[in-house]
């Protein structure tokens, strides 16, 4: 029988640096949906990638003196190897810059052209270079970017425009038709009632005042705004190309997508120009597009310039991959905004993954091998609060299927760790320990263990999309390889007379004012670090002719040893080619001679001899800092006794 197919997508992420912890739940999102719509028996094509064109990446790269392609390049795989990180098991990673793409766009953007959808004009108004977004006066919040909230800049120049305005009553009629096409119901009246319902405008849709983009084919001088190179990724990824005569199959069969999954504030992109782009094109609409909300820092919005952002692969090396992927997927409501502080996460992974799900596990693997010699045993009967348990099991399978198909994630999850929690509570009632002293108590013993074990492969089966790598050490902990989702259609799949695995901890439980005290070390040590030196005052000037007379030469230090009876002297022989020295240095308390013996260095070459402690020293070699000492040591292909300048 063949798998029904599911198509899903994130917002490509833009290149412009590397992506916050609120960036990268999008990836986390959409990789649990896409595993459970493979766990479920789905046909699972799921892409995501790097928007890489536009004004801010081609001013970025001028910062730094190169390319936009190297700033491209560099970035791209920063996002990549974040999302790999993070166990994001996509399909396919598009990049903007893929040449398929590239050409694909140009014969998108004549398609429009050609019939008439796209025509040439002057664009007057206001530009959000981060957001790369058109705004007019009256879209402007407080005079900003409504989107961002930075400042715009009044730009005038030639453009080409897309007639949105000629396919507006077709879409505000899709959106009645199709009532569930954006989700949650507030970002669709948003979309209604600030845009469609005023009357939609006609989009720019090229730029001239910079280079770092897809060129219009036919007119060279522009190039294709990002927003129309970006949303068609969606479509290229799977070899869309309108200049084919039959699109390829992976198109025929993905195509429409069942789902863009997205941040809400790009919402307008995707669910008015994105679906008139394809209306104009002849093409179906997606399905679904789902704005997810944001993950704010505490209650502030996460920013650079705030100092508040935090990312997902620092965190993962804190708390686990998972830890960080169970965080993201329940803490996130289903429209409000998120939270995420570091207290709020230790506390959840405490206790959520440490208490409910990890002691429940080290638990139940410990009484099997205790009372059953880790042998699982048969179940023999259902008593006490057996039925209630099984009734929890069935209600959890129920309530995570209906909320991950209306993508309410959190809420699926509360549901299975509510039932971990009456897994928990079932212990408490039972009392193994207690039926563990009477051997005619041994049956009811062996339900009660078999109960608890079969209870944490159900969750586990339920949590794998979720946290997959803890999934699959509790399934080698109770030792099962029944880990189908149809295997937890009825109670009992668990197989009696197998063997338990070795016990191991799935979540230690994280100290919080230990965590927090190493953090806050962490933050000062970076703050000094990052402290710009006060400059100096008071500092007499000299004249060059005086600076002139100073001979720098470099050295090798060939020799070094302590001097006796002075704990901050080295005594140095240094060779700087034409001549030998012997030079006193203090700095016995930053380096042993080790460190020292074969470095080159940079000499003061004609500074009149002194004596130090008893010991004649010609020469000074040069160092930074005062609290801390260190020496300025010269590339070892600098020949010896050469003049520095």
């Amino acid at each position: 029988m063949e798998k029904e197919k599911f198509y899903l997508t994130t917002a490509i992420a833009y290149a412009s640096g590397k992506p916050h912890f609120g960036n990268t739940y999008e990836v986390i999102l959409t990789d649990a949906i896409a595993r459970y719509k493979r766990q479920r028996g789905y046909d699972v094509h799921f892409l995501t990638g790097t928007d890489e064109h536009g004004q801010k990446i081609e001013n970025l790269a001028k910062d730094k003196g190169i390319t936009p392609k190297a700033y491209v390049d560099d970035v791209a795989g920063i996002i990549k190897g974040i999302w790999d990180k993070m166990g994001a098991s996509y399909d396919h990673f598009i990049r903007t810059t893929d040449d398929y793409h590239e050409t694909a766009v140009k014969n998108i953007f004549k398609k429009l052209y050609d019939k008439g959808d796209i025509y040439k004009d002057y664009y007057e108004g206001w530009y959000c270079t981060p957001c790369e977004s058109f705004f007019t006066e009256t879209q402007l919040v407080d005079g900003k970017c409504p989107d961002c909230g930075r400042e715009v800049v009044k730009t005038k120049e030639e453009a080409y425009f897309f007639r949105t305005s000629k396919y507006a009553d077709r879409l505000m009629q899709y959106f009645d038709e199709h009532p569930d096409f954006l989700q949650p119901e507030a970002r669709k009246k948003e979309m209604v009632n600030n845009f469609l319902k005023p009357g939609l405008q006609d989009l720019c849709v090229s730029r001239t005042s910079f280079k770092w983009g897809v060129p219009v084919d036919f007119d060279p001088k522009h190039v294709i705004y990002v927003w129309i190179d970006a949303l068609c990724n969606y479509i290229t990824a799977l070899g869309y190309d309108p200049a084919n005569e039959v699109q390829p199959e992976l198109f025929q069969k993905n195509w429409p997508a069942d789902v863009h999954i997205i941040g809400k504030d790009i919402v307008r992109f995707h669910s008015i120009y994105w679906p008139i782009i394809l209306m104009a094109l002849g093409v179906e609409l997606p399905t679904k597009i789902f704005a997810h909300p944001w993950f704010n820092f505490g209650a502030d919005k996460m920013s650079k310039s705030r100092g508040n952002v935090v990312y997902a692969d620092e965190l993962a090396d804190h708390f686990g991959v998972d830890g960080i992927r169970y965080y993201a997927l329940s803490e996130m409501p289903y429209a409000n905004d998120g939270s995420i502080t570091y207290e709020s996460v230790i506390a959840r992974f405490n206790m959520d993954l440490a208490n409910n799900l990890g002691n429940l596990v080290s638990r139940t693997v410990a009484m099997t091998k205790k009372y059953f010699d880790g042998v699982i045993p048969a179940p023999a009967g259902e008593e006490g609060p057996d039925a209630e348990l099984k009734a929890a099991i069935a209600t959890a399978v129920k309530e995570l299927d209906a909320c991950i198909d209306e993508y309410r994630v959190a809420d699926g999850l509360e549901a299975v760790f509510t039932m971990l929690s009456r897994a928990n509570k079932y212990i408490d009632e039972t009392t193994p320990w207690i039926l563990a002293k009477n051997e005619a108590d041994k049956p009811r013993l062996g339900t009660v263990i078999y109960n608890l074990l079969e209870a944490i492969r159900v969750a586990a089966v339920l949590l794998a999309p979720f946290i997959p790598a803890t999934t699959e050490s509790i399934f080698a902990q109770i030792g099962t390889d029944v880990t189908s989702y149809e295997s937890i259609a009825t109670f009992g799949g668990l197989v009696a007379g197998t063997s338990v695995g070795e016990a191991k901890t799935l979540f230690a439980r994280i100290d919080a004012e230990k965590f927090m005290a190493e953090r806050e070390a962490e933050r000062k040590a970076k703050e000094e670090a990052e402290k710009k030196p006060e400059k100096p005052e008071g500092i007499a000037q000299i004249a060059f002719d005086d600076f002139a007379k100073i001979e720098l030469r470099s050295a090798q230090i060939i020799a070094c040893e302590p001097i006796p009876k002075a704990k901050k002297l080295l005594k140095l022989q240094v060779d700087l080619g034409y001549e030998k020295r012997q030079v006193v240095s203090g700095i016995a308390k930053y380096y042993t001679p080790e460190q020292l013996v074969g470095k080159k260095i940079v000499l003061v070459a004609n500074l009149a001899p002194v004596k130090l402690c008893g010991v004649e020293s010609a020469g000074m070699l040069l160092a930074s800092g005062e609290e801390t000492v260190r020496v300025i040591f010269l590339d070892e292909a600098t020949p010896l006794g050469e003049r520095i300048h």
